[in-house]
């Protein structure tokens, strides 16, 4: 697997085509296997995606760190000057920190249900995690998982399975829905990116992302990039708060356009790949007209 050494680790990539770039940013719960559908379908551009830190066939690292730098740094490395961002959930947080970091190296930006990297989640979110999630392990074993000491839990694979299982049929599926309302493979295939993850969270010392010292909330109408906000109507009702927030004539991403997709939770490239792959398209062919 081809990877590119950026702050003392491995970050694994994939690129193809030719063309203007684009460079795909996957969420928390998954690596860069969710953009399968549109990494293949973009070949009159030129293509990169890769394992965020601590996911996939990247290493973890040790210290703080910041995962827009990370982005921005492999730009570097891969030589890509100036591209449109597509980041999904914190992905497209960290799309957001690199736009305003480093706006001249962003043509565009696609959110796909993104999340905000330091955003103060309220208080029914945590609840909900918690009753949905956190509390299908019991507590003193969450508590060694969340130190990285759970490789020698007896029970590991088992708390693996019901914590994955649990995590994706809240977020991926939405809060009203399960995994039989989710298209064929889909649920498979999420569960598996995650459980990987998930394993390495709770088997290894996992370091902690670095919060901006002005949260992005506050910093949304500096970015220049044109922006498109994609939201799932079934995603978790505060994630889609998010999407208010990036959205709002007032007060969000200058000229953001948003798209809500019905019957669609967190992951629209996952579980609506064509129509999700015509949007960003469209998007593409704006920019390159605009």
């Amino acid at each position: 697997m081809p990877h590119a050494t950026v702050e003392d680790i491995r970050l694994c990539y994939e690129e193809t085509g030719d063309g203007p770039a684009v460079v795909f940013v996957h969420g928390g719960l998954a690596d860069r296997r969710m953009w399968d559908d549109q990494f293949a379908a973009l070949a009159d551009h030129r293509t990169v995606r890769y394992d965020a830190r601590g996911h996939g066939e990247s290493d973890t690292g040790e210290g703080p760190f910041s995962g827009h730098r990370d982005l921005l740094a492999l730009m570097d490395a891969l030589s890509v000057e100036r591209a449109v961002l597509v980041g999904n959930s914190i992905g497209g947080g960290h799309a957001v920190e690199a736009a305003l970091a480093a706006p001249d190296r962003v043509a565009g930006m696609v959110l796909v249900s993104a999340g905000l990297v330091g955003y103060e989640w309220p208080p029914t979110f945590v609840q909900e995690a918690q009753s949905r999630v956190h509390g299908t392990v019991p507590a003193e074993r969450m508590a060694v998982y969340r130190q990285g000491d759970g490789a020698d839990v007896p029970e590991l694979d088992h708390d693996l399975d019901v914590f994955a299982g649990a995590h994706i049929r809240w977020m991926i599926a939405g809060p009203a829905r399960t995994e039989d309302d989710l298209p064929a493979g889909v649920w498979e295939r999420a569960v598996a990116m995650f459980r990987a993850r998930l394993r390495r969270m709770w088997t290894e010392d996992s370091p902690q992302e670095t919060a901006p010292d002005v949260p992005a909330q506050e910093r949304l109408r500096e970015v220049e990039a044109p922006t498109l906000v994609v939201n799932g109507l079934e995603d978790v009702p505060e994630i889609q708060a998010v999407s208010d927030l990036l959205s709002r004539e007032d007060t969000g991403i200058p000229g953001a356009r948003r798209v809500d997709l019905p019957d669609t939770g967190h992951c629209a490239p996952l579980e609506r790949p064509e129509e999700f792959t015509g949007l960003l398209r469209s998007f593409l062919a704006e920019q390159a007209t605009g």
